[in-house]
């Protein structure tokens, strides 16, 4: 395994074209599509699962889940939102490997 010095660092990305054509299932044709990485949306902090979990931390005793585990998967399987430019529909598709460098839309 190479070793990289603080020089040598840099943040590896895997390049994604911000147009690509593609078969689109409204116009059931091949169109040019706009192509942007899906983000996580807002959570809501007061939802019920939240508000349980507070109120049973409170107090004494230990954690009412399982702690979390030592190993993580390393990447993540992008999802791209896909809109045709003719209808305007929106579409996702995810990436079919895991990543193991971050994804931009160039």
């Amino acid at each position: 395994m190479r070793v990289l010095d603080d020089s040598q660092k840099t943040i590896f990305k895997m390049k994604f074209p911000d147009t690509i054509k593609t078969y689109c299932p409204y116009c059931k044709a091949h169109t040019e599509h706009e192509v942007r990485l899906s983000r996580k949306g807002k959570e809501r902090t007061m939802n019920r699962g939240r508000r349980k979990y507070k109120e049973v931390k409170k107090g004494y005793g230990g954690s009412p889940r399982t702690p979390k585990k030592d190993v993580y998967k390393i990447g993540k399987r992008p999802v791209f939102i896909l809109k045709c430019k003719v209808c305007k529909k929106k579409q996702q598709r995810v990436h079919k490997a895991r990543t193991k460098k971050t994804v931009e839309v160039k």
